[in-house]
């Protein structure tokens, strides 16, 4: 339809351009004397040009888009340039080119400021740089360059859009925290950490036959003397703890800090050797129930370059059955919003739970209301630690947790 729309422009805007070289023409004709044939004489090159624009096929520019970077980090500058290169050289003057893309928070960037007009002339080749400032965090795919020609005053104009899709990954970005575990236990939880961190030599757990390069001070000297047979005393490991990290996906003004804020709690708990699930609560619910590589963790942070705050149903309707996925006993709930019917959803569909943190991100500079500070001192009444979190102050997310 569009295709067709823009056929039917095009043979009007022809159409006009003959009315006036007709017009003119008759003019001359009819009126006879020196200005009316100077009329016709001026306007003519002006209504050939017109007329050969019009047959002049846009297939022939082809376009080549070099980007710097695919990947970058949110608020980041994107950078890259369009090389546009024709095989006839048909002299061309005002051509606008201008990126088109799928994205709404990219096209806000891109409207009005990244269109460039340029005028190849006869030239076959021409180079296009442009620059993005402050990128919004995302996926986002550049679908190609349209390209816009006209001739002196605008009777003719064609446009076509060049496919050069590509996709650009905005990842949040992450602050370093240092990563201190919320509790430590023995042989608890359903996911233990891939290492031993300490084996507590001062409780055995039993006894197994003794190997080559076990200590002499784990032998146990008491059943040697009863059997005459060498046996080693067995430690429990002390294991790293079970930690489960929640968050809604709430539409709010702090949306990206939240978002900001996990990627930095999972990027800690990974580089500290340490792992982690994770449970993305929207439309969707995105689950990952073991992140402890690199590889892991590169496969959620493309999930949070993507994830919008897309959750209008209530909590209540989606946790009955979804949340019966947490079973850790250390809880990490990331919201911008604390309110009760979370906290008892939470604490209704986690059985296993004995350690549960809530972190309310916040504006810099902003302050809790009445109301949201009476729902802290209830959450906090039922045994949950609450903690309010400002961008600076995301690294201490661990280290303070004593202090709540």
């Amino acid at each position: 339809m569009n295709k067709l729309k823009r056929m039917m422009e095009l043979w009007g805007r022809l159409l006009f351009v003959l009315l006036l070289l007709v017009l003119t023409f008759s003019y001359a004709m009819f009126q006879g004397g020196f200005v009316s044939w100077f009329i016709f004489y001026m306007a003519l090159p002006f209504i050939v040009y017109s007329l050969l624009l019009t047959f002049y096929p846009l297939t022939d520019i082809q376009l080549l888009r070099d980007v710097q970077a695919t990947q970058i980090r949110n608020g980041n500058k994107f950078a890259a340039a369009v090389t546009l290169r024709r095989k006839i050289p048909f002299p061309l003057l005002y051509t606008i080119v201008q990126e088109q893309t799928t994205s709404p928070a990219l096209r806000k960037r891109l409207a009005g400021n990244h269109r460039n007009m340029i005028i190849p002339g006869f030239r076959t080749s021409y180079r296009w740089e442009y620059e993005i400032d402050d990128m919004p965090r995302g996926e986002h795919i550049l679908e190609g360059v349209e390209v816009e020609i006209a001739d002196f005053f605008g009777w003719v104009k064609k446009k076509r859009l060049v496919p050069l899709q590509q996709t650009v990954l905005v990842y949040p970005n992450t602050v370093e925290i240092p990563y201190r575990p919320m509790e430590s236990r023995y042989d608890q939880g359903a996911m233990a950490a891939p290492f031993t961190l300490v084996k507590d030599t001062t409780m055995a757990s039993g006894l197994r036959d003794y190997r080559p390069g076990d200590r002499v001070s784990w032998i146990h000297w008491k059943s040697f003397a009863r059997t005459q047979t060498m046996r080693t005393k067995e430690f429990e490991d002390r294991q790293s703890q079970d930690l489960f990290l929640l968050d809604d996906r709430t539409p709010s003004e702090k949306f990206e800090l939240q978002v900001e804020l996990v990627a930095s709690i999972l990027q800690s708990v990974v580089r500290s050797n340490s792992s982690v699930a994770y449970l993305s609560v929207g439309e969707s619910l995105d689950y990952f129930p073991l992140i402890q590589t690199e590889e892991n963790f590169q496969r959620v942070m493309y999930h949070l370059a993507k994830v919008q705050p897309d959750l209008t149903r209530s909590f209540n309707e989606i946790s009955n059955k979804n949340l019966q996925v947490i079973q850790a006993s250390t809880l990490l709930y990331v919201t911008s919003r604390l309110t009760v019917e979370m906290v008892e959803a939470i604490q209704r569909n986690s059985q296993r739970l004995s350690n549960c943190m809530c972190l309310i991100v916040m504006r810099k500079g902003e302050k809790l209301s009445e109301e949201e500070a009476t729902v802290h001192q209830f959450v906090r009444s039922k045994g949950i630690v609450v903690r309010t979190i400002w961008p600076e102050t995301f690294a201490s997310v661990f280290t303070e947790v004593g202090r709540s």
